[in-house]
């Protein structure tokens, strides 16, 4: 992390810390662990094609599927992520 260009704002009832990369660290973050204390950390996946993927592959399961059920399942496809929006494709 880039310790000068981290802020944190906190609100009477939300906070929002804003995380800076280090020049050194390339690449996008998959994800982001956050809780009370280390032994109580919820993980959540930043969106990202194979993030999408890996969700659908782990709730569309083929052993509890039906093959024609697999190929009616929309396909979905990360197809840009800005700070600003996030683009989807959905087929």
């Amino acid at each position: 992390l880039a310790s000068p260009e981290t802020s944190v704002s906190v609100a009477t009832h939300n906070a929002a810390i804003e995380l800076a990369k280090a020049p050194c660290s390339a690449g996008p973050w998959e994800k982001f662990c956050f809780g009370l204390d280390a032994s109580a950390l919820q993980e959540r996946l930043f969106v990202s094609e194979e993030n999408v993927d890996g969700f659908l592959g782990t709730v569309l399961r083929p052993s509890f599927c039906s093959q024609s059920a697999l190929e009616s399942q929309p396909l979905i496809e990360v197809l840009d992520v800005t700070e600003d929006r996030i683009q989807i494709r959905l087929e």
